[in-house]
Formats: C-alpha cells, sequence, structure tokens
C-alpha cells in the first residue's frame, strides 16, 4: 500500500522546476482588450515566454508573448521584432494599472500573428 504513495512522491520530485514555476495569468484583465502600437525597444528571445519593451505615451511596457516554439511556429523571429520600425500589439493589461501587458495577437511589417494556443 505504501509502494504506490512512495512511487507517486518519487514522480512528483522528478517534475521538471520550469513546469511547477510556470505563472498563471490571472494577473491580466480578461475582460479588456488594449491595442498598443510602437517601436520595440528590447527582445527577450527565451522560454517560458517571449518578452518585448516598447515605449509607448512616455512609459516602458513590458509585454508578454508566446513561448519560443509557438513564436517560430507562427513564423515570428526575435531578428524580425528587432527590425520592424513598429509593432502594433493586442492583448490584456494587467489590471494593477502597471505598464505591462500579454498578447494576444502581434502586426509586424503588416502582417497580424495569432499568437493563442
Amino acid at each position: 500500500m505504501r509502494l504506490p504513495l512512495v512511487a507517486a512522491a518519487a514522480l512528483l520530485c522528478l517534475t521538471p522546476a520550469p513546469a511547477a514555476s510556470h505563472h498563471g495569468w490571472s494577473t491580466y484583465d480578461a475582460e479588456k482588450t488594449i491595442t498598443l502600437t510602437a517601436p520595440v525597444s528590447e527582445v527577450r528571445w527565451a522560454n517560458p515566454h517571449v518578452a518585448v519593451a516598447v515605449q509607448y505615451q512616455g512609459k516602458r511596457w513590458e509585454v508578454v508573448l508566446a513561448p519560443v516554439l509557438r513564436m517560430e511556429a507562427r513564423g515570428l523571429s526575435a531578428d524580425m521584432l528587432m527590425k520592424a520600425k513598429s509593432v502594433t500589439l493586442i492583448g490584456q493589461p494587467r489590471k494593477d494599472g502597471t505598464a505591462e501587458m500579454k498578447i494576444q495577437r502581434i502586426v509586424v511589417d503588416g502582417k497580424d500573428y495569432n499568437l493563442l494556443a
């Protein structure tokens, strides 16, 4: 009887840390969609999510995009984001008013990319 419990506990210990540390989306306002158009000032091309920084109306916005694999599957690259004169970001802002948002769609050089799973 104890053996299955011990085996289950051992398997839980083998769970990779990134999977256990993934955050939720509850800090973003799912009822509100905003659109920003601005030049990209920084790209962080890494998992769990690609992120960019943009300057919009005098504020630095932190923008959470999709995981690297999904970005690449949609045909996007870090180089494309940095070379674009500006990007249009469509997504949900943080509930607390912080200049941060998570993205549903991004328009780069006139092409609209859906980043939802």
